[in-house]
């Protein structure tokens, strides 16, 4: 059994994932705070919706939602779904143990068959998320507000 968590360099991947998915941007949050305490301290992530993300797919980039995330190396190949993830593993809790339990031969196609069932329902599970750009002005609270069902007091707007 070979370790699937030792096929990339990850001080120079790209992780490319969902940005409008709240599970997505959960998960590359909790990475970014691992990201000091492990080998992955150079490992970038950034939005599919995001020119770059479309650039370092090439071919493999569709409009609209992803149906799974991407890692890309430095000599441009890319691992998708839960093969994205298994270079990271090792740099998380428990991850090592993990990896080692996808190694046996009836582990990696269930851990495939669980990713491909939590991204396909991803948004009906987790939810959705406004995409966040650096480059756009956040909304102003105002504008949230008016567009909200509740009153700036925090209870249920109450409609005549």
């Amino acid at each position: 059994m070979t370790d699937p968590s030792t096929d990339h360099d990850l001080r120079r991947c790209l992780l490319i994932y969902d940005g409008e998915c709240r599970l997505c941007v959960t998960a590359k949050k909790g990475i970014e705070q691992l990201q000091s305490e492990t080998a992955c301290s150079s490992l970038r992530m950034i939005t599919y919706q995001s020119e770059e993300a479309k650039q370092a797919l090439g071919m493999r980039y569709r409009p609209g939602r992803p149906d799974f995330a991407f890692l890309v190396d430095s000599d441009g190949k890319v691992a998708k779904g839960l093969d994205a993830f298994l270079p990271l593993l090792p740099g998380l809790k428990g991850g090592r143990v993990l990896a080692r339990v996808l190694a046996f031969p009836l582990a990696k196609p269930l851990g495939d068959l669980v990713y491909w069932f939590v991204a396909r329902y991803r948004y009906r599970l987790f939810g959705a998320v406004p995409l966040e750009r650096c480059s756009e002005p956040q909304q102003s609270k105002t504008a949230d507000s008016i567009h909200s069902d509740t009153s700036p007091s925090g209870g249920p707007t109450k409609f005549p």
